[in-house]
């Protein structure tokens, strides 16, 4: 990835809030945005990303989308009451255009499918707002990523094969291939 992009520097207001009920990628992310100049604060359920947000405002704020707890939108809203020209980054395993818009139009300034690394994060975080940040630089496959849309609705289907093979209008059996095989790349 090019770095000579125009990126904003992080500024005077270094505050970053993580909200992310992935225990070891929280505690990743936290240690790689440290490095790169941010004070971190982070938040394991939507609960507590919403008491920061509220009580300590920060300049920026990556969350994730699906928490234990609730819908991350949910912090989003929250901080935009509270900062309105905070940096906010919508992190999903699940990317879909619908949610993309609705984190959008909530406030977010960008979003990202995970995984995306620290690198990606910051680029989308300090990116002028009129400029697209880069495409990443090891996308999902095409294969992957429908890979990914089929588990999220067998997922909210509570694993329940003939409802999710009805909802994506596919045979059962050949939904059944699918899931007994291993992830793509």
């Amino acid at each position: 990835m090019s770095q000579d992009r125009t990126l904003r520097e992080i500024g005077p207001d270094a505050s970053l809030l993580l909200v992310d009920d992935d225990e070891p990628f929280l505690r990743r992310l936290e240690r790689a945005m440290e490095k790169r100049g941010f004070a971190v604060e982070a938040a394991g359920s939507v609960a507590a990303g919403k008491a920061i947000a509220t009580a300590r405002p920060p300049a920026y704020a990556v969350v994730d989308l699906r928490l234990e707890d609730g819908n991350g939108l949910d912090v989003v809203e929250a901080l935009r009451a509270k900062r309105p020209d905070a940096r906010i980054v919508v992190l999903t395993g699940y990317g879909a255009i619908a949610t993309a818009v609705a984190a959008v139009k909530i406030g977010a300034t960008d979003y990202l499918s995970k995984p995306a690394d620290a690198n990606d994060i910051t680029a989308a975080l300090l990116a002028e707002s009129e400029e697209m940040p880069p495409p990443p630089e090891n996308p999902m496959s095409a294969d992957r990523v429908r890979w990914e849309h089929i588990q999220r609705v067998y997922e909210l289907c509570d694993r329940n094969v003939s409802e999710t093979a009805r909802r994506l209008n596919m045979h059962r059996r050949t939904l059944q291939r699918i899931l007994a095989k291993r992830s793509p790349r």
